[in-house]
């Protein structure tokens, strides 16, 4: 049986990965830890690295998870690193985000602000049932801010150029935190948090892109 690791979005837990169907696969979970002062997401990704146990794994990550995913398979032997919802290179970084770290803004933001659930939050996330609301209420109200802040500055200041030749991306059409660019694998509506909403959709995706390697 395959070997999956999973990485959660920013702040998220395994929570979001519970409506896939996983059950092909030996499913291990990436828990997020405390990271150190200034630590940069290399050396982040190398401790990181130390739950990983498995031989030429699977990563799977989602939004933040999937660009940390990068950092884990520069510094592992990794077979596949499949990404939902999330970037490859600093490039597919929207502009906004890549001046919001050149200028330091999201520094400048107290982090209880950052853990405040709002309609414009559930908009980004593309969240329209009152189920995805409550979810994405608990996972953002549960989040460490020390992490949130540090994980924020990490993705406004990504400096990835390396284009991985084992990596799958899944990316929907309507995403409107990280929007749709070329990803291997569109799904037609698709929003931020679609690993819950369009969970169905994403197992087709994640087999697609485990066909290869099987």
């Amino acid at each position: 049986m395959k070997a999956i690791y999973l990485l959660s979005g920013l702040g998220a837990d395994e929570r979001v990965f519970h409506y896939l169907d996983l059950s092909p696969y030996e499913v291990h979970y990436i828990r997020w830890i405390t990271p150190l002062k200034e630590e940069k997401m290399a050396a982040y990704a190398r401790r990181l690295c130390d739950q990983i146990h498995s031989p030429r794994p699977v990563l799977l990550g989602v939004s933040f998870g999937g660009m940390m995913a990068i950092e884990i398979a520069k510094q592992l032997d990794v077979e596949k690193v499949v990404q939902v919802s999330s970037v490859k290179l600093r490039s597919e970084l929207p502009l906004l985000y890549r001046i919001i770290g050149q200028l330091k803004l999201n520094r400048l933001v107290p982090g209880f602000l950052l853990k405040k659930v709002n309609p414009l939050l559930y908009w980004f996330f593309g969240t329209t049932s009152d189920e995805d609301k409550i979810l994405l209420k608990a996972i953002v109200e549960s989040t460490d801010t020390v992490f949130l802040k540090w994980a924020i500055d990490q993705i406004v200041n990504w400096k990835n150029e390396a284009m991985l030749n084992n990596l799958y991306q899944i990316q929907g059409t309507s995403d409107r935190l990280l929007p749709h660019r070329s990803p291997d694998f569109s799904i037609s509506g698709g929003g931020h948090l679609m690993v819950v909403n369009r969970a169905g959709e994403i197992d087709v995706a994640i087999a697609t892109a485990l066909m290869a390697v099987d």
